[in-house]
């Protein structure tokens, strides 16, 4: 493989799997923020308890995630380096603004949550939480308002060879980023309510502790059918944005080879990449494809065929990882309705069989959240920043295929090893389930 090939897949897989950390984290934040001031209000000893126990697996979460984000960045300068030349202006502003104020204002709090049990106030003390979700959740706003830009670039010139920033506001106020910005915080909810009712329904099938796992279930479900229907509409809106800035994203996640009017939604549709002819329907509604992307049933879509070859993305991941993600979160908000109604009715540990389901359906919303970055990074293909910078352009000139090899595999195994860390941390402490003191909290923190 050459340098190019090597080098996408690299950040691929480093990319990939910071992901997995990422979601919880934004999700977990909340959470446990929630938890905690419903402590402070009420002085029901079992939120603190929960917050106590919830953080602790948040805190396990957030330590890696940290480690697994920083070689990212180190890529563009080394993989990368004709990207950053040609876009560092535009891209590193709101990548600085991400580490010189949220990540300073996450890291700092942090340490005051998890050294200031019983040293300050319990208001001061659930601020404190509260100020690592917001600074977390602002550290996503920037690195999505990049990653929309190079989805949208806006607010540049093409000016000695290079793109240079003209207009910061332009950027901050993208429309893309923005809807990339809630589309992917709002999966990151969804993965937290569900990574929630997973261990909480392993200990209440284990019939352990069921007053607290039935509390955090209850939050936990109603956290996730709010969450998963937004996460719908805000889906519904990114669509509608990708049929309008990057046509040949939307034709592949839609598999439209012809351009049409008043084109069917196919509900089940085989794509034929290789001969390039018209998908085969199977069940479809009439012209409502064209009234999702435009609101209007006679619009027109612009078909693959219309693009030359070179510049048109990978059909059939496209495709596919669209619609199994979407198939997910169609799934999420009937899992989390049936928990919230069976909650309510104070009948959950009773519902053995709905219990171990969702147990088992923890790593979905991982799956969804995977996808969702296929469709979007694959969709953009071969453009790094759209109708801007080719990928194939991007690359650095000055490495070889023996480098990157030796930096992928070792990667690869560096994760690896911090993947099954973070499983068995994770694992452990949810298995062993809430403590009556302090000092697990802090020993977790240390192990990580």
């Amino acid at each position: 493989m050459d340098v190019l090939t090597l080098s996408r897949l690299q950040f691929a897989v480093t990319a990939a799997f910071h992901f997995i950390f990422v979601p919880l984290t934004l999700g977990l934040s909340i959470l446990v923020a929630y938890m905690e001031s419903r402590y402070v209000r009420t002085n029901d000893e079992m939120y603190l308890k929960m917050a106590k126990f919830w953080g602790k697996l948040f805190l396990i979460n957030f330590a890696l995630g940290i480690v697994t984000g920083i070689t990212m960045e180190f890529q563009l300068g080394m993989n990368w380096a004709e990207y950053s030349k040609y876009v560092g202006d535009i891209f590193g502003a709101p990548l600085a603004i991400e580490a010189t104020v949220a990540f300073f204002l996450e890291s700092t709090f942090i340490g005051l949550w998890i050294f200031g049990w019983n040293k300050v106030s319990k208001k001061v003390h659930a601020l404190s939480i509260w100020l690592v979700a917001i600074a977390t959740n602002l550290s996503a706003l920037w690195i999505l308002l990049a990653n929309g830009w190079m989805q949208e670039p806006v607010g540049y010139v093409l000016r000695n060879n290079r793109a240079e920033m003209v207009d910061f506001m332009a950027l901050v106020t993208n429309p893309y980023g923005w809807l990339k910005f809630s589309h992917t915080l709002i999966s990151g909810y969804v993965l937290a309510a569900f990574f929630v009712m997973g261990v909480s329904a392993y200990h209440l099938l284990k019939k352990n502790r069921t007053d607290f796992f039935k509390r955090s279930f209850r939050i936990a479900a109603v956290f996730g059918l709010v969450t998963s229907i937004l996460l719908l509409v805000s889906g519904t809106f990114h669509a509608e944005r990708v049929a309008m800035t990057q046509p040949t994203k939307f034709a592949a996640m839609e598999a439209v080879w012809d351009t049409q009017k008043g084109v069917a939604y196919n509900l089940l549709v085989i794509p034929d990449v290789d001969n390039e002819r018209n998908t085969v329907e199977a069940v479809g509604i009439p012209k409502f494809l064209s009234l999702l992307a435009f609101h209007d049933a006679d619009a027109e879509i612009r078909g693959l065929k219309e693009f030359p070859k070179e510049e048109r993305p990978p059909v059939a991941s496209t495709f596919y990882s669209f619609r199994v993600m979407a198939v997910l979160g169609f799934l999420f908000v009937l899992l989390s309705l049936i928990g919230t109604i069976v909650s309510r009715k104070d009948e959950l540990e009773n519902r053995s069989r709905f219990l171990k389901l969702m147990l088992f359906a923890i790593p979905l919303p991982y799956i969804a959240g995977q996808l969702g970055w296929l469709v979007s990074e694959l969709g953009r293909q071969p453009w790094i920043v759209y109708g801007v910078l080719k990928t194939s352009d991007a690359v650095s000139k000055s490495i070889t295929p023996p480098q990157v090899w030796t930096s992928l595999i070792g990667f690869t195994l560096f994760y690896g090893m911090l993947g099954i860390i973070d499983i068995y941390l994770l694992a452990k402490y949810s298995k062993k389930g809430p403590d009556d003191d302090l000092s697990a909290i802090i020993k977790s923190s240390r192990e990580v």
